[in-house]
Order: C-alpha cells, then sequence, then structure tokens
C-alpha cells in the first residue's frame, strides 16, 4: 500500500511538534525517519496510527484519505506488549478474540508460526520466550490484524547487538513474503541504511524533514552495509549539525 502524507502539522499547548511534513511511501518499501529525541518522529507514528489527532494536514493511503483510526496500519511499539498470563497464541490472536474471529485466526496463526520461527512456543508464556522472540511474536499479532502498512517504534532497541542484526535479518525476509509496506522510527543510523529504500532526517528546529536519502539498492547483506561508511557518515554529521 502506498502512503501519502502532506502538510501535517501537530502542537501541544503552543509548541510546535510537526510543521508542514510531506512525504511519500511507495508500496512494499520501508522508509525510516531518524532525528534527535524530541523532534517529532514518534508523535509522527502516532498520529498515523490514529492514537493522537493532527492539526492539519492529510493522509492518504492508496489515494483514499483517513481519519483517526484506520485498518490500513498495524503499530507497534518499543516493547513487545504482550500479555504475560496468556500464552504466545492467545496473545497473537489477540485481535480475533475482540472481534470474534479468534478461530480463524487460530488456525491463520499456526500456519504461519515456523516463518515467524515460533513453531512449538504456541502454548509458551512471554516470560518463556527471548526477547526476539517475544518480538516476532509482536509482528506476527501486527500481522494477523491483515493491516499491510506496518509502523515501527524502535522495534529492537531493547535487543543485544547479535540478536538485533538477526532481528533485521528476519524482517527483511517477512517484509518481502508478506509485501509490507513500513514506516520504522529509530536512532540507529545503520538500521535505517539496512533496511529502507528511504530515510528521512527530522529537524527538532524547523520540526519538518531536514534532508532525504533515497537507497535502491536490492539485496542488502552486512557487507554492503559496511561498505556504507560515507552515507552513514553524512548522516551522523547532519544530525549532529541540527
Amino acid at each position: 500500500m502506498k502512503v501519502k502524507v502532506s502538510g501535517l502539522c501537530k502542537s501541544y499547548q503552543q509548541q510546535i511538534v510537526l510543521k508542514d511534513v510531506f512525504f511519500e511511501v511507495e508500496e512494499a518499501s520501508c522508509t525510516a525517519f531518524i532525528g534527535t529525541s524530541g523532534c517529532g518522529k514518534s508523535t509522527l507514528l502516532n498520529i498515523l496510527a490514529g492514537m493522537e489527532e493532527k492539526d492539519a494536514g492529510e493522509i492518504r493511503v492508496n489515494g483514499e484519505l483517513v481519519k483517526n483510526l484506520s485498518n490500513h496500519f498495524a503499530y507497534m511499539p518499543q516493547e513487545d506488549l504482550l500479555f504475560p498470563w496468556m500464552n504466545i497464541l492467545d496473545n497473537v490472536c489477540l485481535y480475533g478474540k475482540i472481534n470474534g474471529t479468534f478461530s480463524q485466526m487460530k488456525e491463520e496463526a499456526n500456519r504461519w508460526v515456523n516463518d515467524f520461527g515460533l513453531e512449538g512456543c504456541q502454548m509458551k508464556y512471554p516470560s518463556q520466550l527471548s526477547g526476539g522472540m517475544r518480538q516476532r511474536a509482536s509482528f506476527l499479532r501486527a500481522i494477523l490484524c491483515g493491516n499491510k502498512v506496518l509502523l515501527l517504534d524502535e522495534p529492537f532497541s531493547a535487543l543485544d547487538v547479535m540478536n538485533k542484526e538477526k532481528m533485521q535479518d528476519w524482517l527483511q525476509m517477512i517484509k518481502k513474503k508478506f509485501q509490507l509496506t513500513i514506516i520504522l522510527v529509530t536512532h540507529d543510523i545503520d538500521e535505517a541504511i539496512y533496511l529502507c529504500d528511504q530515510i528521512h532526517l527530522m529537524n527538532p528546529k524547523t520540526h519538518g524533514i531536514e534532508d532525504s536519502f533515497s537507497l535502491k539498492q536490492q539485496e542488502r547483506t552486512r557487507d554492503w552495509l559496511l561498505e556504507q561508511a560515507e552515507l552513514k557518515r553524512t548522516i551522523r554529521n547532519k544530525i549532529l549539525s541540527l
């Protein structure tokens, strides 16, 4: 699904957070927003998810105007938010319990557990799984909602370096398999370069997009990422200059 945002504005008690934000996300692509804390990245995701109201601007998905909560977006915050008293299958099928489609969703979840690295874990509880496995369960819950645009707010920030890299590789695979459109907020420049087709740098002073970087590399490897030192240096220096 293609996402287009035009003239997005948001303020809190006269304090401007976002001002005239414009961007487009192509279908089945990944776009990152990076910048210092307080530049409006998470606020942007909250508005897209329908958790906060915008002051002005338009959000369109495949040309359709989006207002408030939308069935186009699936939001994943930094923490997995799995309920500790529910097993993994019940957690990932929570949306089905709410809307009365639990049986069908459970069948679908069981078909997908292998792709999400959760085979044999359906009856386990969150405390019995690693951080990476809990994140994969959270991803599966989002996918089962049927929403094709994933909003990810630093989804791997709590993981150690090796598990973070494994999860990034896994996300690349899942994105291709399910043809997902992803909007990612991260402080990790390497993560943005490795995962995304487009990177937008947010400016906390102007409250909008300061600069954008396009990456059209189709096959990404860790060796390819190491070769992007100059791009990483450019982005880092721009962030530090703001």
